[in-house]
């Protein structure tokens, strides 16, 4: 295993939520304030000195084409979640002693992702502490999308991705960007290759409401708390944004001709 970090971007799903700007184009390549959100991202992991970056990709995977990056294809990415498209990078976690997974429709600060590579669990886990301001700007009752998510007086997370009827039950929300390291790597593949044996009898052990190829990050993260790992929070306040419904796009091009985006999201020069 070598000491060079790798990110992964996960850039495979449809984003039909943002028709009809995906019609011809996937979610990633989608533009905000000039540059597209994975133009956005592989400037931020290389600006960090992170130059091994993976783009698992899906619907109109053809069409992402930047240099000097290593191209995977999720060819169940109609049918699959983030978390199957993860595992389609596996062949690469051997080669890296840390890895940095982010989902492909968001863009964040370089402080953001600078905090997160600073912190020294196997397990950590990106959480935005100022989500309720954020999220009463994109929706009209923030609990329709907010899932559960508490953290205990260490930091470490005890509950994600449920959904919840109390606002009070959430100590902050997911952004979709997340680190494993050291000892962690080789205890997500064996865990996700007992959960698919497991998944060949009919049964899926994380959420029994869906298909094992379908489950969600949070699902898998959820688990891996189950299971006794201790996943810490790294807590931040905004400077990150969700690309996921044309609404948002509207929104976002709004503020930014208003010139109000910087409240939750500077660009960095």
């Amino acid at each position: 295993m070598t000491n060079k970090p790798i990110a992964i971007i996960l850039a495979a799903g449809e984003g039909r939520r943002l028709r009809p700007l995906t019609v011809h184009k996937p979610k990633c390549l989608v533009k905000l304030f000039g540059k597209s959100i994975l133009e956005y991202q592989i400037e931020c992991f290389k600006n960090c000195g992170i130059n091994n970056i993976i783009v698992v990709t899906g619907y109109l995977g053809d069409s992402i084409r930047f240099p000097n990056i290593i191209y995977l294809k999720n060819k169940k990415f109609h049918k699959t979640n983030m978390m199957y498209s993860l595992f389609c990078a596996e062949p690469f976690f051997k080669n890296s002693s840390s890895i940095i997974v982010s989902y492909g429709d968001i863009i964040f600060e370089e402080r953001i992702l600078k905090k997160l590579l600073s912190v020294k669990e196997d397990f950590s886990v990106v959480i935005d502490k100022n989500w309720k301001k954020y999220w009463n700007l994109r929706f009209v009752e923030p609990l329709s999308d907010a899932e559960s998510l508490k953290i205990n007086k260490n930091g470490y997370i005890t509950d994600i991705g449920k959904k919840v009827k109390n606002i009070e039950e959430i100590n902050g929300q997911y952004i979709g960007l997340m680190k494993f390291q050291g000892k962690s790597i080789n205890k997500i593949r064996k865990k996700y290759d007992a959960l698919k044996k497991a998944s060949l009898n009919g049964e899926n052990i994380m959420n029994p409401n869906t298909t094992f190829e379908k489950s969600f990050m949070t699902d898998f993260l959820m688990y891996l708390i189950n299971s006794g790992e201790k996943i810490k929070a790294v807590s931040i306040k905004n400077g990150w944004l969700e690309l996921d419904s044309i609404n948002d796009y509207k929104l976002y091009n709004k503020m930014y001709k208003n010139g109000n985006i910087s409240r939750f999201f500077r660009a960095e020069k």
